[in-house]
C-alpha cells in the first residue's frame, strides 16, 4: 500500500486556558486576604488601575441586589434570570474580552468616552467594622521566653568546660516542642567531643534544670526525675514509673498492687501523686502563635430571615485611572496600544473580581437554604450535602463550586466555620427514612463521651447501640474512626478510679 500526504479540513471544540480564564479561576480560589494581596499587586504592576475613592455616590452607578454596579455593568446583572444563569455558567469556560464586546462593530471607537462611562469610581457594598475581631494590642507587642533561651540562661549560671558547654547546646537546641531530647546523646557527644559517661552525667543535671524533667529521652524517665526531687521520697512512686508504667497507662491497678507487693490502697495513693507530675515539661513555654481567622462572608439573623453580607473591609475599589483617557485620544503607535492591552487587563480584573463575589453570595446563599436547620439548632442538626446539590441549586459546575469554598471561612451566629465543614457524607438512619450528616455523628459521639461516667466509660461498641437508639445505624469501626478524629481515646484509656 502506497503512503501519501494530502491536506484535509477538521472541525472540533476545545477549551483554551487564556490568561484572562486563568485568572478568573485563581480569584475563585482565593480567599479574603489573598485577594487583598492580589489587588494592591495590579495596582502597582498595572497604571491604568487605581483605587476609588470611599465617598459615597461618587460614581455613577445602580443598585442591584443590594451592591452598587458600574454603568459599565448593568447590562450584565439586568437581563432576564435566564441570560443570567446562562452567563454565570460561561464565566469561567468562555472568556469574554470586555474591549472587544464593546468595540465590535466600531471602526473608529471613542476610548475617552468609554473610559468616562466606564466605572470611574466602582463602588463595593457597603463595609463592616469588625474592629472587635482585630488582635489586642497586648497579645502583638508582648514577649515570651523561650524554652531554648530559658535553659540556656541556666546553663550560663554554672561553671562548665568549653566541650561540656557545647554539649549542653547542642541538646537544648535538639529539644521537641514538649521538651524531650529528639537527638541521640551518643552523637551529640561526639560532637563535643566527650566521653559518653561524661555527657550522660551533663545530661541528668539539665534534667534538673527547670523545668524539672527537661531533655529525657521518653516519660519513663521525665516522671522519674521528677519523683526523685519529691520531699520526702516515696520510694513506692519511683518504683510504680520505673518498673510497671505500663500497667499504670492501662490502668491495671490490682495488677501493679500484685507486682510491688503493696496494698491497693497505698498503690492508689502513689497513683494520685503520678497524676500530678508533668508529663510535658515545656508546656508552660508553649509560643505556638495564634492564628486569626478573617470570615469572608458574615451571616446575620434578622427576624426570621438570614442575611447574607460579603466581608469587604480593606479590600481596594477599583476604577479606570482618568489620565488615561488623554493618552488614549492624543497618542497612537506602540504608546496607545500598550496602555490599551493595560485597560483590557485591567477591565477584565474588575469583572472577575465582581463574578467572584457575585458566585460567593450564591453559594453562600444556597447553603443557608439547604442547612436553616444548622444555623437554628445547631452541629447535630447538619444535612448530609455534597458539591453536586449545590452545583444544582446555582447553576455551575461542581468544581466552580470547589473552588469557591476552598479555605473560606463564614461566620454564622453559632461560631465561625469554613465553607467546606457544611459538606459531609450521609449515614443512613435506622429505619431507612432519612439520612445524617458524618458531622452530625460526631458531634453526637462527642456529647455522648462527655456525659458518661469517668469510672465506666463508653466503649465503641456501646456507642454505637446509644446511637442506635437514636435512629442513627453506624458500625463500630466508624465510631472508632470518628472517635479518633475527635481525639478522643479508647474507653480502657478514659477510665479514672480516683
Amino acid at each position: 500500500m502506497a503512503l501519501e500526504l494530502k491536506q484535509s479540513l477538521r472541525l472540533s471544540q476545545q477549551l483554551v486556558m487564556t490568561p484572562q480564564l486563568q485568572q478568573a479561576i485563581k480569584l475563585l480560589q482565593l480567599n479574603r486576604m489573598e485577594l487583598v494581596e492580589m489587588i494592591n499587586q495590579e495596582l502597582v504592576e498595572n497604571p491604568v488601575l487605581e483605587e476609588a475613592a470611599s465617598e459615597d455616590g461618587s460614581g455613577d452607578s445602580q443598585e442591584i441586589d443590594g451592591q452598587d454596579i458600574p454603568v459599565a455593568d448593568r447590562e450584565a446583572t439586568s437581563s432576564d434570570p435566564e441570560s443570567e444563569q446562562r452567563r454565570d455558567e460561561e464565566a469561567f469556560s468562555k472568556p469574554a474580552d470586555p474591549v472587544q464586546e464593546v468595540t465590535q462593530g466600531k471602526d473608529d471607537f471613542n476610548w475617552e468616552s468609554y473610559v468616562e462611562e466606564f466605572n470611574s469610581n466602582y463602588q463595593s457594598p457597603v463595609s463592616r467594622e469588625v474592629l472587635g475581631d482585630l488582635p489586642t494590642y497586648d497579645s502583638v507587642l508582648t514577649k515570651t521566653t523561650t524554652l531554648e533561651d530559658h535553659l540556656g540562661w541556666q546553663l550560663s549560671m554554672i561553671t562548665l568546660s568549653d566541650e561540656e558547654k557545647k554539649l549542653g547546646e547542642e541538646i537544648i537546641g535538639n529539644l521537641s516542642d514538649d521538651g524531650y531530647l529528639t537527638a541521640n546523646i551518643a552523637d551529640l557527644a561526639k560532637i563535643a567531643k566527650m566521653e559518653l559517661e561524661d555527657a550522660e552525667e551533663l545530661l541528668k543535671m539539665i534534667h534538673r534544670f527547670d523545668p524539672v524533667g527537661v531533655a529525657s529521652r521518653d516519660l519513663r524517665e521525665c516522671l522519674l526525675t521528677q519523683a526523685q526531687l519529691l520531699d520526702p521520697r516515696q520510694p513506692i512512686v519511683e518504683n510504680i514509673i520505673d518498673k510497671h508504667l505500663g500497667e499504670l497507662e492501662k490502668k491495671n491497678y490490682p495488677a501493679v498492687a500484685r507486682a510491688t507487693g503493696t496494698p491497693l490502697p497505698q498503690v492508689m495513693n502513689a497513683i494520685k501523686v503520678i497524676m500530678d507530675l508533668e508529663p510535658k515539661p515545656a508546656r508552660a513555654f508553649t509560643t505556638a502563635d495564634t492564628q486569626y481567622i478573617t470570615p469572608d462572608i458574615y451571616v446575620h439573623k434578622v427576624g426570621a430571615d438570614y442575611v447574607i453580607v460579603l466581608n469587604e473591609d480593606g479590600l481596594p475599589k477599583l476604577k479606570i485611572s482618568p489620565y488615561y483617557k488623554n493618552i488614549l485620544s492624543g497618542q497612537k503607535g506602540d504608546t496607545k496600544e500598550y496602555v490599551q492591552d493595560k485597560l483590557r487587563s485591567a477591565l477584565w480584573l474588575i469583572r472577575s473580581i465582581h463574578n467572584r463575589q457575585k458566585t460567593i453570595y450564591k453559594v453562600t446563599e444556597a447553603i443557608v437554604g439547604r442547612q436553616r436547620d444548622f444555623f437554628e439548632k445547631g452541629s447535630q442538626h447538619l444535612k448530609p450535602m455534597i458539591l453536586k446539590d449545590i452545583a444544582s441549586d446555582i447553576g455551575m459546575h461542581e468544581s466552580t463550586v470547589s473552588r469557591v469554598t476552598t479555605n473560606k471561612y463564614v461566620h454564622t451566629p453559632i461560631g465561625i466555620f469554613e465553607l467546606k465543614y457544611f459538606f459531609n457524607s450521609s449515614i443512613n438512619s435506622g429505619d431507612g427514612t432519612d439520612s445524617v450528616a458524618s458531622e452530625a455523628v460526631k458531634e453526637k459521639i462527642k456529647q455522648l463521651v462527655s456525659k458518661e461516667d469517668p469510672k465506666r466509660p463508653l466503649s465503641d461498641q456501646k456507642i454505637v447501640e446509644l446511637l442506635k437508639s437514636q435512629n442513627i445505624d453506624i458500625a463500630r469501626r466508624t465510631v472508632a474512626k470518628y472517635r479518633d478524629v475527635l481525639g478522643v481515646l479508647p474507653s480502657s484509656r478514659r477510665k479514672k478510679m480516683i
